[in-house]
């Protein structure tokens, strides 16, 4: 068990603050593992341990049936009408009268990479003391990637946040000086308001205000008159319980890459999705090798290399998944009153994309 410096009590004394102040950076100062982590009141993430699992050999990527089938005019035609009767401004006229010229397949492959994280960081806190044991220095503090927390399930965003063990200590309430009030801001003090009825002025309509009994002033509801209120930081408790708080995030990040579609043609693929044709996870993937397509290749090669650089300085990887999709794509060209217009019907869920020619300006009263 740690002994606490010479002169040292388990409970921090007294800090005579005007203003909010984080916890004495003397006592905490010294705690082992957390050096430098916490000085000036603030945190920072912590470097996780060295990881013990290899990155895989590499493996050729698996071919299969990359063959989707093509759109049909009716599909096509549905897909347009569905996207138009989903806007109150636009007319039906194009979607239901206009004539498709022809379609042309614009499918494409998409690269996605998911790369799991744990990331740690810590900071100064406290809370109101509500009789929990000041344990500061009774025993060695367990490091940042030492405290145990429960994660969720793989690729599950969460944020989780813990009480360092034997990190606690109790001091006066740095806002109400350990009074367990504070000022009401919203009379300034006096426990009076002016009378929002009369202006002040005591009288309404020739006759004594109602609302004041003719006094000009009420009491303030905020502070029922006492021109102080429990103090907010403590909550009335006079003490703060104050503590390292470790900060657990769990977090997906994801990146995408797609080929530009020919033409300038512009779609968002971000929530849509297509025919899966190679899924891969495991704790480190290696790049997709052997694709037929060799830019979803060299995408993969960077992408892998540049997550596992970037995501291993401040954070520990739990578990990558690669995958490739074949994304349906059609451009469908159409007349509607002798002019060419043309739209974009793209993912299994037939989203579609274009500069609607028939709309008018909508204003809600």
């Amino acid at each position: 068990m740690l002994n606490p410096p010479e002169g040292q009590a388990l409970y921090a004394p007294p800090v005579a603050a005007t203003g909010p102040t984080a916890p004495p950076a003397s006592m905490f100062g010294t705690v082992p593992g957390y050096e430098g982590t916490l000085a000036g009141g603030g945190g920072g993430y912590l470097p996780p341990p060295m990881p013990v699992d290899p990155t895989p050999p590499p493996q050729p990527t698996p071919v299969g049936d990359w063959n989707i089938p093509a759109m049909t005019e009716d599909q096509a035609r549905q897909a347009f009408k569905t996207f138009a009767s989903a806007h109150c401004c636009y007319s039906g006229g194009p979607a239901n009268d206009g004539v498709i010229t022809n379609m042309e397949s614009l499918n494409t492959y998409r690269y996605r990479l998911e790369t799991y994280t744990e990331s740690r960081s810590t900071e100064w806190a406290h809370k109101a003391h509500e009789g929990e044991p000041a344990d500061f220095y009774t025993q060695t503090a367990p490091r940042p990637w030492e405290v145990q927390v429960t994660p969720p399930a793989m690729f599950t965003n969460k944020i989780e946040n813990v009480r360092v063990p034997f990190t606690s200590s109790i001091k006066d309430c740095h806002t109400c000086h350990a009074s367990g009030t504070e000022r009401c801001e919203d009379c300034h003090g006096d426990g009076t308001k002016q009378c929002w009825v009369c202006k002040g002025s005591g009288q309404r309509l020739e006759e004594s205000c109602s609302q004041c009994s003719g006094r000009g002033t009420e009491n303030c509801s905020d502070c029922s008159g006492q021109g102080t209120i429990k103090c907010v930081t403590c909550e009335g408790k006079r003490q703060l319980l104050t503590y390292i708080n470790l900060k657990v995030e769990w977090k997906t990040n994801v990146e995408d890459f797609a080929q530009q579609l020919s033409g300038g043609l512009q779609v968002d693929l971000a929530n849509v999705h297509g025919k899966e044709l190679f899924k891969n996870a495991q704790y480190m993937v290696y790049p997709a090798q052997g694709f037929p397509d060799p830019a979803i290749s060299q995408a993969s090669e960077r992408i892998v290399r540049e997550h596992q650089a970037k995501y291993s300085q401040d954070s520990r990887i739990l578990q990558q998944q690669q995958t490739i999709e074949l994304i349906p794509i059609t451009k469908v060209n159409y007349k509607w009153k002798s002019n060419s217009h043309h739209y974009v019907v793209y993912g299994n869920e037939m989203e579609v994309s274009c500069d609607y020619p028939a709309t008018c300006c909508c204003t809600i009263m």
